[in-house]
């Protein structure tokens, strides 16, 4: 059966787990990681594809995926790319989506996280690069700046991000605005590098070159 992103959106059970999901990070004091978050990196792993000219099927798959990457975290934070590429076959297998599709879908969430995460299709280099790409100072839930650990500071500092695709030259860029007031730009790589080399490998899954830009500057 042709499942739809829209059926996926709207299934209250998915939308359970999000939820629920988002709760167990917000008691550990992670960033958000409820609707807003889930819902622009299916938006944005979707436009990957579409700009790279993939079809649509694929895009939809991306933005299935892109919804239900992180569920895993109702289980547990460690290994949650497992744990939710698990849940998502049950949760897709009962709502009757055929099995190939599931495949792309369940594949693509195993492999979107940094600590085990490979770009091992088109769909999940997409998702990699959506989901790894959403930093921005409204995640952050600590409102207390004197408690602020680096990964409070490094996503309060990010006032704009934006990935810009240029098919044409076959590049990829996370554009970055920084208010430097709250974070070093040394900062930013101290915990995310091994988010941004994650992101390279997947840009050169779609033949693209992955490039950083903070304030104006080329950095990577």
């Amino acid at each position: 059966m042709h499942i739809t992103a829209k059926q996926v959106r709207d299934n209250p059970v998915i939308r359970t787990y999000i939820q629920k999901a988002d709760e167990s990070l917000t008691a550990l004091g992670y960033t958000e990681h409820s609707f807003a978050h889930v819902t622009k990196v299916a938006v944005e792993a979707r436009r990957i594809l579409k700009v790279l000219g993939r079809s649509e099927r694929e895009q939809e798959l991306a933005e299935i995926a892109g919804y239900m990457h992180d569920i895993g975290n109702v289980v547990n934070r460690a290994d949650h790319a497992q744990s939710g590429a698990v849940m998502a076959f049950r949760i897709l297998d009962h709502m009757g989506m055929d099995p190939e599709d599931i495949a792309d879908v369940i594949t693509a969430i195993g492999n979107h996280d940094e600590g085990t995460a490979r770009p091992v299709s088109d769909i999940s280099a997409a998702l990699i690069l959506a989901d790894k790409g959403d930093v921005r100072y409204t995640r952050v839930r600590n409102m207390k700046k004197e408690d602020f650990d680096i990964h409070d500071r490094v996503n309060y500092s990010v006032k704009k991000s934006d990935l810009i695709i240029d098919a044409e030259s076959k590049t990829i860029t996370l554009v970055l605005s920084i208010d430097t007031e709250f974070c070093a730009v040394m900062d930013y790589f101290e915990i995310f590098m091994g988010r941004m080399l994650l992101c390279r490998k997947a840009a050169e899954r779609l033949g693209l070159v992955f490039g950083i830009v903070i304030n104006d500057q080329e950095i990577l």
